[in-house]
């Protein structure tokens, strides 16, 4: 069992994310990670999904999800020549004894502290989701008031360009 990844570029309609999740849930998949996000194209959107399984599992998700009328294109994202990414924004208390402690492990993921008010200050951090998964483990000693994570957003090394008709 493993992480995959798979972005589908599918028509920009209304209901098509429903769709995509309902496939997956219909089939008994589950979704990791879930990004949506618009391309150059208005009329098209990027789906970019993580899952977890083997091989045959993640095949027959290609396939299935292939199938939707909305989708495009389904491609396979492998980590070797892509850029995968995820942004957290994580919440600490600064009201803890060993808050420069914790300022050191920010600085050392290549976290930015991006807003101090009241009592605590806001992290933001763009990487790898390991490293992000990485960064977590590192900072569970602190006093965290509250994170947000958003899905993984991932795009092909080089020139690589997708022609939709």
């Amino acid at each position: 069992m493993k992480k995959q990844c798979m972005v589908l570029l599918v028509q920009n309609n209304s209901g098509v994310l429903a769709r995509v999740s309902s496939m997956f849930m219909q089939r008994g998949f589950n979704i990791d990670s879930l990004t949506v996000s618009s391309t150059d194209n208005p009329h098209i959107s990027r789906i970019t999904v993580v899952t977890t399984g083997d091989s045959r599992t993640f095949s027959q998700i290609m396939k299935q999800t292939g199938k939707l009328v909305e989708t495009k294109m389904i491609f396979s994202v492998e980590p070797a020549f892509s850029l995968i990414r995820e942004l957290l924004l994580i919440k600490f208390s600064s009201d803890q004894e060993n808050v420069e402690e914790l300022k050191k492990i920010i600085a050392e993921f290549g976290a930015n502290i991006i807003d101090n008010t009241q009592g605590c200050f806001v992290a933001e951090l763009t990487e790898d989701p390991t490293k992000i998964d990485a960064f977590l483990e590192a900072v569970k000693p602190f006093k965290l008031v509250e994170l947000c994570r958003s899905g993984a957003t991932a795009l092909e090394r080089g020139l690589v360009s997708y022609e939709i008709n």
